[in-house]
């Protein structure tokens, strides 16, 4: 596991306050959504402001892509990776 996908793992357990879940139990190719980690649509608001807060980005909601970048802990590293070329 890359620092990247370990720190988006303890973002996630962060901003949503999992307190009964470790990062290296989230399998960083894993659905975070419905069959996977089980989020839901107000998770995925929690996840994006804490991208803003920690990485400066800003996602539109409404946006196909944005599901995408959301659909794995590896997408949002990729994310990431992109927008601050960590």
């Amino acid at each position: 596991m890359s620092s990247l996908q370990l720190e988006v793992k303890q973002m996630i357990i962060e901003a949503l306050d999992l307190e009964d879940i470790e990062a290296e139990e989230i399998d960083d190719d894993d659905a975070l959504f419905v069959d996977g980690l089980g989020l839901d649509s107000i998770d995925a608001l929690e996840i994006g402001l804490a991208l803003q807060k920690r990485y400066g980005i800003k996602l539109k909601a409404d946006s196909e892509d944005t599901k995408k970048h959301f659909a794995s802990v590896n997408a949002l590293a990729a994310l990431i990776q992109t927008q601050t070329g960590q």
